[in-house]
């Protein structure tokens, strides 16, 4: 070797539980299943019904934690989606331009 190496894309991965996921994601499906545990055995569904109805904490669970592609998981891309439609709305692009709009000099040529 002659002490170069490339870092790989996917290296953040090592950092998280299974690969997949982070502490938070593990607390949310824990309560979730948790939750649901507890209502199956306080209920006991007798019906479809009833049993969708006791496992919906864990269904929602499952859902938020699930890996999406491009994002961590459906918790994060509801975060982005949260973020853009609330903060602020006006994007500052600045970029290679021949005139930057936000300068009050004029122009010197």
């Amino acid at each position: 070797m002659n002490g170069r190496f490339l870092i790989p894309a996917n290296s953040k991965k090592s950092m998280l539980i299974f690969g997949l996921f982070n502490g938070l994601d593990l607390i949310i499906f824990s309560v979730g299943a948790g939750t649901s545990l507890l209502l199956l055995m306080v209920v006991g569904p007798s019906e479809a019904l009833d049993t969708f109805i006791v496992l919906i904490p864990a269904l929602v669970a499952i859902l938020l934690v699930s890996p999406i592609p491009n994002y961590h998981n459906v918790r994060t891309i509801i975060k982005s989606i949260w973020e853009f439609f609330t903060n602020r709305q006006v994007f500052v692009w600045k970029g290679w331009c021949v005139k930057d709009a936000f300068n009050d000099e004029p122009d010197k040529k």
